[in-house]
């Protein structure tokens, strides 16, 4: 849970309400002048009423070339952002042809999935021949292969259950209180972020938490991820997969998912096993977990506010200032380092933050290249909310000294 301290709340409260005040200004600025041109739009009703469109006119779209940036390569370690500019105050962006090389700290690439692999890559390609790209049919009918029976089959021995089903269109919430719930509610886990990524083997938090998989009711993930693909699943019972089989829209009516992309998580999923014949999924756990604890207890020691627990490759770093937000991702980039930051509405207003995701493929350079430039624009942002560890210790020791 966020503690907002009350000077940066205050101070964030302040520049919303500067915002929101400078908007509403030039909004009755345009109100007045377009009263005065012709309009062709009689008897049409407006298409936003009030303030249903303020937050985008006067907020988002003042700093939207730091969301939904546009890549040119792979999603791997370091990949290239497509350059962009915009001639009128950022309401539209252009593509250029120029690409920046930039260390990806966005991605949810955890294990390194999502580049060419040597095992996974000629497996997808030798499916796409045989298969197709796409199945072009929703599973009860044309849409079902091998594959797509293997792949459940899969899923639900990774996970610990007896049945799954796939899904073509698909971070734990408070797994902690997991096994405070055995027994006493439906558990229903949801398995976005942790599948493939937590966990010795990568079984995700059941694995991390040492809750037994058949005491939670429904395991759902996705295969985004870990597993360089598309899609997800559900793991339960085979009751409970027979239900969804025969009732979910998402089954029964979505197009199945394309036959490359299941053998992707296939082949992945037997990485991650040693099925491949060599430890590289063990070693990809191993450096996921590293990366992330070294990362995490780095940006600790530089003052950050780092949100989530220790083995999670997330990291999300307190912004709150909706002026840091844009000062914040705009810097990194500039200086070759490719950041997400999350704003309203997808967290609450004053909780603004930069997403930090860190992934087995990064190199102990990258991470420090990484940290070097983040420790300098938080530096000059000013969003180092703690003291760093050096001053820390000092005031420790000055205390011993006074005693």
């Amino acid at each position: 849970m966020v503690r907002l301290p009350y000077v940066t709340a205050l101070t964030t409260l302040f520049s919303y309400g500067l915002l929101f005040a400078f908007g509403q200004l030039r909004d009755f600025f345009r109100r007045i002048l377009d009263a005065r041109k012709p309009s062709n739009l009689k008897g049409y009703a407006p298409i936003c009423l009030g303030l249903e469109d303020f937050y985008t006119r006067r907020l988002y779209l003042r700093i939207q070339d730091c969301f939904g940036r546009p890549i040119a390569s792979a999603p791997d370690a370091w990949f290239d952002v497509v350059e962009r500019y915009s001639n009128d105050c950022n309401k539209t962006l252009h593509r250029t042809a120029k690409t920046s090389k930039c260390l990806n700290l966005g991605s949810y690439n955890y294990l390194g999935f999502a580049a060419a692999d040597e095992y996974c890559t000629p497996r997808v390609i030798e499916s796409l021949k045989k298969y197709s790209a796409s199945t072009c049919s929703v599973r009860v009918d044309g849409g079902n292969t091998k594959l797509h029976t293997e792949l459940e089959e899969l899923v639900a021995r990774f996970v610990g259950k007896p049945a799954a089903v796939l899904f073509g269109m698909g971070y734990v919430t408070n797994s902690a209180i997991i096994p405070a719930l055995i027994g006493k509610a439906y558990t229903y886990l949801d398995e976005a972020h942790s599948i493939g990524a937590v966990g010795k083997t990568g079984r995700g938090v059941c694995e991390l938490l040492g809750v037994d998989p058949a005491d939670v009711d429904i395991m759902m993930g996705t295969f985004t991820k870990s597993f360089g693909s598309c899609g997800g699943y559900i793991a339960a019972s085979k009751e409970i997969i027979h239900h969804l089989k025969h009732t979910c829209p998402a089954h029964i009516y979505a197009t199945s998912m394309s036959p490359p992309a299941v053998q992707q998580v296939i082949s992945a999923i037997k990485v991650i096993l040693g099925e491949d014949g060599t430890n590289r999924g063990a070693k990809k756990l191993a450096q996921i977990r590293e990366n992330s604890n070294f990362f995490r207890s780095e940006l600790q020691k530089m003052g950050f506010e780092v949100l989530g627990d220790n083995d999670s490759p997330v990291m999300p770093i307190m912004l709150y200032n909706p002026a840091k937000i844009p000062a914040f991702s705009r810097e990194c980039l500039r200086q070759n380092v490719a950041v997400v930051t999350v704003a309203f509405p997808a967290t609450p207003l004053l909780l603004a933050r930069a997403r930090i995701c860190i992934s087995a493929s990064h190199s102990r350079e990258d991470l420090i290249k990484g940290l070097e430039v983040i420790s300098k624009v938080g530096d000059l942002v000013g969003i180092k909310y703690f003291p760093v560890e050096q001053e820390k210790t000092a005031v420790v020791e000055k205390q011993k000294k006074i005693q």
